[in-house]
């Protein structure tokens, strides 16, 4: 082969190797890693709007879905670039111990006591002479036990009326909403969800809204981008964008819409004074 010949197979390969390089940077740059809370994914809510994210914006989202304690956890080790959970008093104190960059109401729906129909309190039962209830009666009960933002709420009701649920019925999943809904159905037991995670399994469950309304059960999610002064190596830019995708009247207007033609109701509500996000 020729001198010549050579050298251009050499640049040629030079070249190629170059490319495949800016590729994989490209790549790399156009990823996020987001932990979120099993309810967005359970729900559906969640695939529609980073379908519409990736759309407009060509940026990759990898989706590790877990209860929001973990979420938070995962964010505080540098393992994710954004979360979006619903635990409210973690997520302010990531932000306080510089974790978070701040935290952004984006939207919300609420948290429902569910169980047998045979359960049905008196209409004018309220929240807390029903966790009374359970405990005196010691009803079956499965806790997600998961650290997750519904297991803390559930943990904060215990809490309000002074009760400890250690009764014999009160049994631990640790797990994922959708899969303890269904080990409730199964037991014939009573839970606490959210909302958007009931209706969207509703079909497959012999499980009924026993109490509702009360505004301790009002259940906010909010988006929070890793700060990268603390992990230099967070895609914030991504983060950044897709914080304000949620903010926008883009992911709004799906927020808002999601679930109507389905169940008749929407499944969660975007805060209609969330902060703007420029990316």
């Amino acid at each position: 082969m020729s001198p010549g010949r050579w050298r251009f197979l050499w640049c040629a390969a030079v070249a190629a190797f170059l490319l495949a390089g800016c590729r994989d940077s490209t790549a790399e740059r156009q990823s996020l890693k987001l932990a979120t809370t099993t309810s967005t994914q359970d729900s559906g809510l969640l695939d529609v709007l980073l379908s519409k994210f990736e759309q407009e914006t060509g940026i990759a989202v990898k989706v590790i879905a877990v209860g929001s304690g973990q979420a938070i956890e995962l964010g505080r080790r540098g393992d994710v670039d954004v979360l979006l959970t619903h635990a409210p008093a973690a997520e302010e104190e990531f932000v306080r111990d510089g974790f978070g960059e701040r935290r952004i109401p984006v939207f919300h729906n609420d948290f429902l006591l569910v169980g047998p129909g045979e359960q049905q309190p008196d209409e004018t039962m309220s929240l807390d002479a029903f966790l009374q209830r359970i405990v005196t009666e010691d009803l079956p009960f499965i806790s997600r036990a998961d650290d997750s933002g519904t297991h803390r709420k559930e943990q904060a009701l215990w809490d309000a009326v002074s009760l400890t649920p250690a009764f014999s019925n009160y049994l631990r999943a640790g797990a994922g909403m959708a899969q303890t809904l269904r080990i409730a159905n199964e037991k014939r037991a009573l839970t606490l969800t959210d909302r958007a995670t009931y209706l969207a399994l509703a079909g497959e469950l012999d499980l009924q809204i026993l109490v509702e309304g009360d505004p301790r059960l009002i259940n906010p999610y909010a988006v929070i981008v890793v700060n990268p002064a603390k992990h230099p190596h967070a895609n914030a830019a991504a983060a950044r964008q897709f914080a304000g995708f949620l903010t926008s009247e883009t992911g709004r207007r799906i927020v808002a819409g999601f679930g109507k033609e389905q169940f008749g109701q929407p499944l969660f509500f975007p805060e209609p004074d969330g902060a703007k996000v420029e990316p």
